[in-house]
């Protein structure tokens, strides 16, 4: 990176993320008179952004949209001083202060960095998969669930993620199913008996998803079924169903930190007991 970097693009923060904590960050950073700057990146407001009503958030007794929550925190850390640049950083060196980021063809320095670059859904890296988000598969069951009353919908995973995303799913959709790829489950025991009392919630083990089959009439894409295969003999089978849910976990947005921060084996980033210093001072 470029040792030439304007001092007019210099912070005293810098914010790397604009889910929850980021704008938490921004707006005790602004209160405290350090100016803080926040990059949003691609997805502005982060995973809120994708759930319709958060109703376990204090203060709003009849719930507020996700989006409209991350509206609200956004105006009160700018109501400060906080400034938000709808730009990913591409870029970031760390090895002495300031620290430089880099936004594409844009230099940034700053004297101290903040990381709440938050997760993703993991998903299953199929092409059918891409082809049919939005039109019967989903990562959000909080967020599409709704629209699947009375309707017979997968979920994919075995851990708690999936057992989660299939009890709420029974508020809506008439039938549920498991589709796991070995026969014992990794979630936790008491969501797994939760999973097993729910006469809505059916398990299919041994399976994978091989294809995610549709139709398309009119520009209109339709979710119809996935292919099946048995992860014992290899043989395949159509499954019919109206909505596929991925619930296989998630990944920590980490990858640009990657030999520059210490992670666990899992791509968080560790921290010091007690605190949320990373292995550089600053960050």
């Amino acid at each position: 990176m470029s040792e030439q970097v304007n001092q007019k693009n210099h912070y005293k923060v810098l914010i790397i993320g604009s889910g929850p904590a980021g704008l938490t960050a921004a707006i005790y950073a602004s209160r405290a008179n350090l100016n803080p700057v926040i990059f949003e990146g691609m997805q502005p407001g982060g995973q809120l952004t994708i759930t319709t009503e958060v109703e376990n958030y204090p203060g709003f007794e009849h719930g507020i949209d996700g989006p409209a929550l991350m509206d609200v925190m956004r105006k009160q850390a700018q109501r400060f001083g906080a400034q938000s640049f709808y730009k990913e950083i591409t870029e970031v060196d760390f090895s002495s202060r300031p620290f430089k980021v880099k936004s594409y063809d844009e230099n940034y320095t700053a004297d101290s960095i903040i990381i709440s670059t938050g997760a993703s859904a993991k998903l299953l890296g199929l092409e059918s998969e891409n082809k049919y988000m939005g039109y019967g598969v989903s990562a959000c069951a909080t967020c599409d669930g709704f629209f699947f009353k009375g309707l017979k919908v997968i979920v994919v995973g075995g851990g708690d993620t999936a057992m989660e995303e299939a009890n709420f799913l029974t508020k809506f959709a008439d039938e549920v199913t498991i589709i796991h790829r070995r026969d014992e489950f990794r979630a936790s025991k008491i969501m797994t008996e939760r999973v097993q009392k729910n006469p809505k919630i059916k398990l299919l083990t041994n399976k994978v998803i091989k294809e995610v089959i549709g139709t398309e009439e009119n520009g209109r894409k339709s979710m119809t079924g996935v292919i099946l295969k048995d992860t014992k003999d290899g043989s395949t089978t159509e499954f019919k169903a109206d909505g596929l849910f991925i619930g296989i976990g998630h990944q920590p947005n980490t990858k640009l930190f990657n030999g520059i921060l210490d992670m666990d084996e899992t791509g968080y980033l560790k921290i010091k007991p007690g605190s949320t210093y990373t292995n550089i001072e600053g960050v």
